[in-house]
């Protein structure tokens, strides 16, 4: 295989990607919930880690990890297909699109920590890796912010370069592109966690010499051509969250949309301190954010003498921090 994949990052990738998987067979990858129900029989039965559910039979799958016999055979289709999954990995590789699963040890550790099963089986990327869990701030907002909304955006992603935090976004348009590009300008650094194709961001004029030069980092839980899709960008909101150490809310609709869900979802879960910009003219839902219990980051510290780092450790001070994960496949 190429990439350097452990067999356990193998295997998972055979059970879990669309890669190589022709649509003639009829066998689909395993959802993120049929694997995390996989993997806790793994770590009851003998086998214990996925690399050694290679070059099983259908007979053994079925007696090791006691599944019936579609389930054995489903599994056997997965796990059999290695060549093609090699060959959609070189042709990834030649993109500059790396790949990461949970079963690796350099998969990002916050995400096990706070969304525990949530967290994706596999995740795609390209660009500078290990910005991934650095310290950062997650920003976000509507798609049709309005001008003020844009010019916090701007100053907050400066700041966020100059502060040396990593800036965390949707990857979007509207807040999450103006803020990556005012911290990329400022030679700063940071992520963006897509809802669309990473194949089609890597090629973009503006994304590619910060891939390149190691401040820029594209990460999805999709397949690497998917489109964009309400559904992933839902089910993509809660990593932005769970990467970053604060989360900033330029602008939320009230009770509809992505910012507003991820926001809610992120303060229930208390995965991170999570902000909300008020002031006078701050659309409804932040007021209404700030009333489920976000912290409220005032207009007026939008000046050339915010501290942004010191100012955010401080408002968050005494935050408890979500519990370490035990073993997690």
């Amino acid at each position: 295989m190429s990439m350097e994949l452990t067999a356990d990052s193998q295997a998972m990738l055979l059970l879990c990607s669309h890669l190589g998987l022709s649509d003639e067979t009829g066998t689909k990858p395993l959802t993120l919930r049929e694997w995390n129900s996989l993997a806790r029989k793994l770590l009851g039965s003998s086998l214990e880690i996925p690399g050694r559910l290679l070059g099983l039979s259908v007979d053994a799958l079925k007696t090791e990890l006691s599944l019936s016999d579609n389930e054995a055979e489903r599994l056997a289709r997965l796990l059999g297909r290695g060549g093609g999954l090699a060959i959609e990995l070189e042709r990834l590789e030649s993109l500059g699109i790396w790949v990461v699963t949970r079963a690796d040890a350099h998969y990002p550790r916050r995400l096990k920590q706070r969304l525990e099963y949530a967290a994706p089986a596999i995740l795609f990327g390209a660009g500078e890796r290990p910005l991934l869990g650095q310290p950062g701030l997650a920003v976000v907002g509507s798609r049709n912010v309005d001008d003020h909304g844009k010019a916090c955006a701007d100053f907050i992603g400066n700041a966020c370069a100059c502060e040396g935090l990593v800036l965390y976004s949707g990857g979007a348009r509207g807040v999450d592109t103006i803020s990556t590009k005012a911290a990329l300008e400022a030679r700063g650094t940071a992520v963006g966690i897509l809802a669309h194709s990473l194949e089609k961001a890597i090629r973009a004029p503006d994304a590619r010499p910060k891939l390149v030069s190691g401040d820029l980092a594209l990460v999805t839980p999709y397949s690497p051509n998917a489109g964009f899709s309400v559904g992933a960008a839902m089910g993509r909101n809660k990593l932005i969250y769970a990467l970053a150490d604060y989360a900033l809310i330029i602008a939320s609709d009230a009770g509809k949309g992505g910012t507003w869900t991820g926001a809610t979802e992120a303060l229930k879960a208390k995965w991170l301190p999570v902000f909300v910009l008020n002031g006078p003219d701050i659309p409804e839902g932040n007021r209404q954010l700030l009333q489920k219990g976000a912290l409220s980051f005032p207009n007026s510290l939008l000046t050339a003498s915010l501290a942004l780092r010191e100012w955010l450790e401080a408002q968050a001070d005494g935050f408890a921090p979500s519990p370490v994960q035990a073993r997690l496949l």
